[in-house]
């Protein structure tokens, strides 16, 4: 008679189902996207191409469908990025370093702010940018997509913040160093990896909304690839798989790229351990 396996056997074959399911449920979207790059006539099924090619990337690569909507993206989600950080950085400083009366309560008020949902807001908002004549404008919609994102980041900054010593700031300070300079010169280098998280973070959240840029921006030339994504439906007496597979490609490129650029530094860690001995 065979043995029956044991109960930690059987809940740990369980897990690596659940884990192969889970996996799976990522992988074959991802399969999807790249096989169907390559066909021309695909589908939505899943299979390979009968004669794979670089013709949907061909047919994609201009200036109305990639080009252009891809150079929007990246000044708007780019210029609205440097701002949250800039800003961030200086709000999350005093957050960290400063013990006051207001400072629970206020980082409470920025937490329940990242609840917030951004849909509940453009109402209002749409209605604002039409009476100060900031609407179908590209630095209005970055200015917008910025605070939407500062709250989370003055978060997450103050949090990587309160594990740079105090004693590296007081040394700096003790040989005249300016609130500025320990700020620039000290926290943010040993705070690098956090400073590389919340960056990418923040350019990711910004390059997939979709919704913003929609409502508050009219002009065709001014549409970023995101929105460049829905009208590309209409481009099409049906949607052309193939060609949304290559642009849907090209559109992550970037986020991609921006990761690469800065892993070394996501993986450095603090190395904080050496800076206070002596």
């Amino acid at each position: 008679m065979p043995r029956r396996p044991s109960r930690a056997t059987r809940h740990r074959l369980a897990a690596d189902a659940a884990l192969l399911a889970t996996a799976a449920a990522f992988a074959v979207p991802l399969a999807w996207l790249v096989l169907s790059s390559l066909d021309t006539g695909a589908t939505l099924r899943v299979r390979l191409p009968k004669a794979p090619g670089v013709a949907n990337f061909a047919a994609v690569l201009t200036d109305e469908i990639t080009f252009t909507p891809m150079l929007n993206s990246l000044l708007l989600c780019g210029g609205a990025t440097s701002l949250t950080m800039v800003c961030a950085a200086l709000a999350a400083y005093p957050l960290s370093r400063f013990r006051a009366r207001f400072s629970r309560p206020y980082l409470l008020t920025v937490l329940f702010s990242t609840c917030l949902p951004v849909t509940a807001l453009m109402v209002p908002v749409y209605g604002l940018f039409v009476q100060v004549d900031l609407i179908d404008t590209m630095y209005g919609t970055a200015l917008f997509l910025a605070t939407a994102q500062l709250p989370f980041a003055i978060w997450l900054l103050k949090n990587f913040m309160d594990g740079v010593p105090r004693a590296l700031e007081e040394a700096a300070w003790t040989d005249g160093a300016s609130w500025a300079q320990t700020l620039l010169r000290i926290v943010l280098p040993l705070m690098g990896p956090g400073f590389g998280v919340v960056t990418v973070y923040t350019f990711i959240m910004m390059w997939g909304n979709f919704f913003v840029p929609f409502m508050l921006l009219l002009s065709p030339e001014q549409l970023p690839a995101s929105v460049s994504i829905f009208t590309f439906f209409g481009n099409y007496q049906g949607i052309a798989f193939g060609e949304l597979a290559a642009f849907s490609l090209l559109y992550s490129t970037p986020v991609l790229l921006l990761y690469l650029l800065i892993s070394r530094r996501l993986g450095g860690g603090f190395a904080l351990g050496g800076a206070v001995k002596g």
